[in-house]
């Protein structure tokens, strides 16, 4: 080893031991670029089309979802909460990004919501009901979903 070593330039070896200084960027999300923007920042991106009208202010919906942080964790799913969410469409009983998103997708559909902080849980953030000095949800964290519309009625 110390022969295979010494082949290399002064400061090369001491060099390939030393562990980068800054965490390596996540991957970009490929479906970000090809999102839906609407005027208050939530960007949607269907990946299954539904059929039917899509909910109205005050129509139940049944939806099941995956949230994410930035970063790629899991922090929320309906199948922990044992299935899907009932919820009344634009009344909120959810953060505002789900109030605007669940108004422009048809029963059946299944999309990306990237939804920005302001329409999340803002400067608040969600605490863990567990550990009052840690956060579920972080303040000012956008977040991500996976969301399907089960039914609206």
């Amino acid at each position: 080893m110390a022969v295979w070593l010494s082949a290399w330039p002064a400061g090369a070896a001491q060099a390939q031991t030393q562990l980068p200084a800054a965490t390596p960027p996540l991957p970009t999300d490929t479906l970000l670029a090809r999102a839906t923007a609407t005027a208050s920042g939530l960007r949607y991106l269907v990946r299954q089309p539904g059929s039917g009208q899509p909910a109205r202010a005050g129509d139940r919906v049944r939806v099941h979802y995956t949230g994410f942080l930035p970063d790629g964790r899991l922090f929320d799913a309906s199948v922990k909460q044992g299935g899907p969410l009932k919820v009344r469409a634009g009344r909120g009983e959810v953060i505002k990004g789900w109030d605007e998103v669940l108004l422009l997708l048809p029963p059946g559909s299944r999309a990306r919501v990237w939804i920005p902080a302001h329409l999340a849980y803002g400067p608040t953030g969600v605490r863990d009901p567990d550990d009052d000095s840690r956060y579920l949800v972080p303040p000012n964290t956008d977040l991500l979903f996976e969301l399907e519309v089960v039914e609206v009625r």
